[in-house]
């Protein structure tokens, strides 16, 4: 269903697609976000609706011997991108300090959640790797600065993609947990004053062009850009490995999550 077809909010909308995705899947949802640009606070007015989420099956799924499923990809259109991640995924890669994860945890846009994922947040957050944190959004900045930002004109959007993760990388290296979803709330808190003038005239132009707007390279950035990506990729480099254990708290939160789910799954919503 397109969403110009669906008489009622986004927020009614995708509450229907999670009720179905529960009723016709058996899951039991623990927590629902949006990801991406509009819970990065940039979207283009053509932008779509990421939807993330956590959930939870019952316990006797878990014990089977067959090959599981840990995702379920709902729906992909002009207006929605729906998919979600098991408990045991997510545990899992909560243990390796997934920064994505960390993002649909911080999200600014709830869509659903639990006291449940409150629990799994709590145990998350002790985990969080600095390296692993770092490593990732320096990667992800490199890769899409030599992708997308090396050619005389480019994609506005795309400058996001790569000083987002940039400003994770100063935010996890100053203050040691997991960086905010906001780019507001980077950059207001890590960019350098003498850039944010031209950060600032890149929003206006983002804010206010479809997601394919595209004009000249903007030379202030892609210094400032550069000379970063240099920076932390030495910083990553020298920081020591600060991985915790904590696989029996992971351990001991799937065990009665899955259990609770068996038993009827009496999980209470906060809307």
């Amino acid at each position: 269903m397109k969403y110009k077809d669906f008489e009622g909010t986004i927020q009614a909308l995708v509450d229907r697609k999670l009720d179905e995705i529960e009723e016709m899947e058996g899951v039991k949802i623990l927590h629902a976000v949006e990801s991406g640009s509009r819970a990065w606070g940039f979207a283009s007015p053509d932008s779509d609706y990421d939807v993330r989420f956590v959930y939870v099956r019952p316990e006797q799924y878990y014990l089977r011997l067959d090959e599981k499923k840990d995702f379920i990809n709902w729906e992909l259109d002009e207006t929605l991108d729906i998919n979600g991640w098991d408990l045991s995924k997510t545990l899992q890669h909560f243990h390796k300090s997934n920064a994505s994860l960390y993002e649909w945890g911080n999200s600014p846009v709830v869509y659903r959640t639990t006291p449940e994922w409150g629990e799994i947040k709590a145990v998350s957050e002790r985990l969080f790797s600095c390296k692993a944190g770092m490593y990732h959004y320096y990667g992800t900045a490199r890769k899409n600065f030599i992708e997308y930002l090396q050619g005389e004109d480019v994609k506005y959007k795309k400058y996001f993609y790569v000083l987002r993760p940039i400003l994770a990388c100063k935010w996890i290296e100053e203050r040691r947990c997991p960086p905010p979803v906001l780019f507001s709330e980077l950059m207001g808190s890590v960019l350098e004053e003498e850039m944010k003038p031209a950060v600032d005239r890149l929003i206006e132009l983002k804010v206010k062009t479809p997601e394919s707007a595209a004009g000249r390279k903007i030379e202030e950035l892609n210094g400032y850009i550069a000379e970063k990506l240099d920076e932390f990729k030495a910083k990553t480099a020298a920081m020591p490995d600060d991985r915790k254990e904590g696989w029996d708290e992971l351990n001991s939160l799937f065990i009665r999550m899955a259990g609770k789910a068996a038993d009827g799954g009496a999980f209470e919503k906060y809307e």
